[in-house]
């Protein structure tokens, strides 16, 4: 992953999903299935305009690539549907889910620091490597591994809807962000990364 470059990708856009009631509670959702509210989708609808204005005819040449799980695979339809596509015709890749929460998913921090305050302790210590309790849990470093390669194959231009945890990895592989400085970077739902020409900005 050290090879990671912002000049090897395609002109790219990421959005977030959009919200849930989950993200307005501060519930971890993790892999949890939970849809969009009324916002998440009017910020769908937002990404979607946004990419049909700037892309105009030019958006013919972009394929279409979306985490599997609902809220994502919503937020892309959408976006599609404002761009005057067929809301349904696009890949999803399931390595492009987000981080597992293990134990902790669907409780917010404040819950999870009731019963695991050590783990709350050693979340702080280290967010970036930080593994909760169960089974199929992960941490933002084991997430990073796991959506590089599906960043490394992108071979034509590309938008892509994930969620929070994917694009803060992504920031940390090719923005060059310090890891514990991505794992708590604050990701808009009605905003996207746009990599272009070896440069990335949020539009």
């Amino acid at each position: 992953m050290n090879d990671a470059s912002l000049g090897a990708l395609p002109e790219l856009f990421i959005s977030r999903h959009g919200q849930t009631d989950w993200n307005a509670e501060g519930r971890l959702q993790g892999q949890v299935e939970v849809p969009l509210n009324a916002l998440g989708r009017a910020q769908a609808r937002r990404n979607g305009r946004y990419l049909r204005n700037v892309l105009g005819e030019r958006k013919a040449e972009f394929q279409f690539l979306a985490s599997p799980l609902g809220r994502a695979s919503h937020t892309m339809r959408i976006i599609r549907g404002e761009m005057g596509l067929d809301p349904d015709a696009f890949l999803t890749d399931p390595r492009l889910v987000e981080l597992d929460f293990g134990d902790w998913q669907g409780s917010t921090m404040d819950e999870v620091a009731g019963f695991d305050p050590e783990g709350i302790r050693g979340r702080k210590k280290d967010k970036w490597g930080f593994v909760p309790p169960g089974a199929k849990a992960e941490s933002y470093a084991m997430l990073a591994e796991r959506v590089w390669p599906v960043f490394e194959a992108l071979d034509r231009p590309t938008i892509l809807v994930a969620h929070g945890g994917v694009i803060r990895s992504f920031m940390s592989l090719y923005g060059k962000v310090p890891g514990q400085e991505a794992s708590r970077m604050e990701v808009p739902h009605d905003r996207m990364v746009h990599v272009n020409n070896a440069s990335l900005d949020w539009v």
